[in-house]
């Protein structure tokens, strides 16, 4: 290959002389593609340049192929030559192989792409570059969302949202998708987003995101997203408010001065006023203090800081000021010397209003005074009550009351600065020796305690008390104990104790049975010998036994169930009786129960509540009163069925006596007779009450009383019985009260049936029902023309006296015409009549 490119005749006739001399000729294709808009140029089996086209010339011009080789390999292949303007040239060959080892090259130039692509590695590595020095959390993202470069802050971000480093924006939590993927601002401009976030584990914080569109060699738009925490500049101008309403609102006056800016005030920037402006807020003015306003007293103070503030040196000055407006006030003023961190020194002065704490302390002091003088009042106080005080500090007993000295056997002298522990008997747990309540035990916390007591002149005794750690009046701690004397309850709870085992005693030889029973559960808790005998079991096995243990199954049990829930409730006795089936047998127990409300036993612990159950077995005795009561009910049914038969026979002996009075008189007779009736009516009950007790039955009176105006009348009455209860109309009977009215009506209207009847035989219809009764009466006959049974006036015979007797409520009669026949109807129903229980 020769250095240079050959330029002479680069055209066709150079390719044929190149492929005559080697023996071959040009192929139409080969022609076609030399003179193509393609470079070109042929190489030889080594890969050295032989010949080049017009078109190579014309892009690279006269240079050197030294040194370039290609091969045909059937790929592409990049060349990386310079021209003669010294530019560089990226070109793609394809090598084509030729008869006799020869190849076609031909050439594609990419200077073009190459110069975009180092363009964009350039802005890559830049954007990269600028991504690793920005210390706040950086990206870039194309629109879909896509992340294509991020710095080392936003990653570490990303791991406290995602437990994956994102992809895509779209992965991020949502709150924190919409701040960094909003809408994109136009190319080249800039969009600010604010958002309050919470990152995980941390407080919410005032994020502010700054976006800018970038445009470049890209195909896609992207934006470079920049996130800044604004949290301490939000908290630097919240603590800014603060400070000047702390200021503001507490009399503090601040200033500071830099030699290039003089003095300032927070907030303002304004020096601090020297003469005393009339303003509202009093801090300013506390920075208006001359040399005149101080008071005598505090001029030395008021020197030394004006001495500090000339030298630059840091001190505190307190001092008292006259103020024109504010009248005296006494002032702290602190001046402090500080560097920030550009080297500048500065000097800041802060004046604070003490006045309040100076007035203060004074009243402390005069507080400090009172409470010597309360506290001596108040051990006045305590000689004179009857609980034994006693204060014990690290050195010892330091003051006793009146009463615990009088315990104690002796004065205060005496005991002074020895251990409380002299008192107190051999016991190593005693109370009195448990030195470590003076440093354990809490500053108001009581330890509670009781305990025998050594006096000095031998007596032994028990108190009850407490010990209270408190602060002595020099700051230093006590133990301050409270002692009561409780011997007398002591010797009190002994008698209790006896009193209350001999009442147990009692209780078991006491012939009558006695249990107490839990009051939640109601299970036995004690029982004595007679109870458990009566219940047919060992008191062992009923100690703990419910209801049903102790009473058997049944209904009984639930009845004395819900008869102590309801003593429970009422603080009185309740009496009761029970049937109850033991070994067999019945018997019946006469109870009382009584609620035992908790009280307090000999160590002060609440009893809980209780139910006293005291019962006896009364079966023979109720058994003995069962036989004299039915004696006494027997004798009584003699008695009365004894009268009730003599009633009705001087009943019938009045109506024998009637008759033969209407013998003697026949003008009378009609009368007498119907007097007679009434009699006999009368005189039938009584005889039905003769062998029978209890409500007379209906069916039967209505018989009687039927039969007897037969009797007397000679005449027939026929009777039909029907209804939904014909079966059992003996079940309705008629009350003591209505026995003889409803007779009387009866026999009046059977009489009448009979009387105005004629030849034809009377009807009687007996209808039972479950509501009523209902007895109707048919005999041949005419009432009179505009007949009104509501128009007959009552009387003493007849339908008046019907009308008369019969109960308004509980009955209805009704009389009317049906052709050829009277019917007469009577309706009886609860309460005139009852239906009584199945037999």
């Amino acid at each position: 290959m020769s250095p240079q490119l050959p330029l002479a005749s680069p055209d066709l006739d150079a390719l044929r002389a190149l492929l005559t001399a080697r023996g071959q000729d040009v192929p139409g294709l080969l022609a076609g593609l030399w003179d193509g808009p393609w470079p070109a140029f042929v190489l030889d089996a080594k890969g050295q340049v032989l010949l080049t086209n017009a078109q190579l010339q014309g892009l690279m011009g006269e240079v050197s192929l030294q040194g370039q080789r290609l091969l045909p390999s059937g790929m592409a292949q990049e060349l990386r030559l310079v021209d003669d303007q010294g530019r560089e040239h990226l070109l793609q060959a394809w090598v084509h192989p030729l008869e006799g080892g020869l190849g076609l090259a031909l050439l594609q130039d990419h200077s073009t792409e190459l110069a975009a692509r180092e363009r964009a590695e350039r802005m890559q590595s830049e954007i990269d570059q600028w991504l690793d020095l920005c210390p706040l959390p950086a990206l870039m993202h194309d629109d879909q969302g896509l992340l294509l470069r991020f710095n080392a802050a936003f990653t570490a971000l990303c791991r406290r949202l995602s437990p994956q480093m994102p992809i895509s924006l779209h992965e991020l939590p949502p709150e924190w998708r919409d701040l960094l993927h909003a809408k994109a601002p136009e190319s080249g401009q800039e969009s600010h987003r604010n958002a309050l976030l919470a990152p995980p584990g941390d407080r919410r914080r005032w994020i502010r995101v700054r976006a800018r569109r970038l445009s470049g060699p890209w195909s896609r738009p992207r934006t470079l997203v920049m996130l800044e925490d604004r949290s301490a500049e939000q908290d630097l101008e919240l603590a800014q408010q603060q400070l000047q309403t702390l200021m503001d609102t507490a009399g503090v006056g601040l200033a500071t001065f830099q030699p290039e800016a003089g003095w300032s005030r927070p907030g303002t920037g304004a020096p601090p006023s020297s003469s005393g402006e009339d303003t509202p807020k009093q801090a300013p003015s506390l920075q208006g203090v001359n040399r005149e306003m101080v008071e005598p007293d505090s001029r030395a103070e008021y020197e030394k800081l004006q001495l500090a503030l000339k030298q630059a040196t840091p001190t505190v000055a307190r001092y008292a000021v006259r103020h024109p407006e504010h009248g005296l006030r006494w002032l702290m003023t602190r001046v402090e010397i500080g560097q920030l961190a550009s080297g500048q020194k500065t000097t800041s002065v802060l004046t604070v209003d003490i006045t309040d704490h100076q007035q203060a302390q004074e009243r402390n002091e005069l507080l400090q005074h009172s409470l010597q003088l309360q506290t001596e009042r108040e051990r006045a106080v305590l000689d004179s009550v009857l609980v034994g005080i006693v204060t014990v500090g690290r050195h010892g007993i330091e003051w006793m009351n009146r009463s615990a000295r009088r315990m104690f056997g002796g004065d205060l002298p005496e005991f002074a600065g020895q251990p409380i522990s002299s008192v107190a008997t051999e016991a190593p747990d005693h109370p009195f020796r448990q030195t470590h309540y003076l440093d354990d035990l809490p500053e108001g916390q009581a330890e509670t305690f009781e305990c025998r007591v050594v006096a000095r002149d031998g007596r032994e005794f028990w108190v009850v008390g407490n010990a209270v750690a408190t602060m002595g009046p020099d700051g230093s701690r006590q133990l301050t104990y409270a002692l009561l004397d409780i011997e007398r309850r002591r010797q009190a709870e002994a008698q209790s104790l006896q009193a209350q085992a001999s009442l147990h005693r009692i209780i078991e030889a006491a012939p009558i049975a006695i249990s107490l029973h839990d009051a939640r559960t109601l299970q036995v808790r004690q029982i004595n010998q007679a109870a458990a005998a009566l219940a047919g079991r060992p008191e062992e096995e009923l100690l703990g036994a419910s209801l049903e243990a102790l009473f058997g199954g049944g209904d009984e049990v639930e009845t004395i169930r819900a008869d102590m829930e309801f003593a429970l409730q009422s603080s009185e006795v309740l009496q009761r009786e029970y049937r109850l089936t033991v070994r067999g047998q019945a018997r019946i127990w006469d109870a009382r129960l009584l609620h035992l409300a908790g009280v307090n036993d000999a160590s002060g612990e609440l009893e809980p509540e209780q139910l006293l159950l005291v019962a006896s077995d009364v079966t023979q005795q109720r058994a003995q009163e069962a036989a004299r009561l039915e004696a006494a009910i027997a004798q009584r049914e003699l008695l009365v069925r004894e009268v009730h038969h003599r009633i009705k026979n001087n009943l019938q002996g009045v109506a024998g006596l009637l008759q033969q009075i209407a013998a003697r008189r026949p003008e009378v007779k009609a009368v007498i007779n119907e007097a007679v009736g009434q009699v006999q009516a009368i005189a039938q009950v009584y005889g039905l009450q003769v062998g029978m007790s209890g409500p007379l039955r209906l069916r039967k009176v209505v018989e009687a009383v039927m039969g007897s105006v037969q009797r007397m009348s000679g005449r027939e009455i026929l009777v039909e019985v029907d209804g939904a209860m014909a079966e059992q109309s003996h079940r309705w009977g008629l009350p003591e009260a209505e026995a003889i009215p409803i007779a009387l009506t009866l026999n009046e209207l059977f009489t009448n049936a009979v009387k105005h009847g004629g030849d034809a035989p009377v009807r009687c219809e007996l209808r039972f029902d479950p509501e009523q009764v209902v007895l109707r009466i048919v005999n041949t006959g005419r009432l009179p023309p505009g007949f009104d049974l509501a128009q007959v006036r009552g009387g003493v015979s007849g339908l008046g006296l019907v009308r008369a007797l019969l109960p308004r409520r509980s009955a209805l009669l009704g009389l009317t015409q049906d052709g050829e026949q009277v019917v007469c109807e009577l309706s009886l129903w609860p309460p005139g009549v009852q239906l009584l229980e199945a037999l």
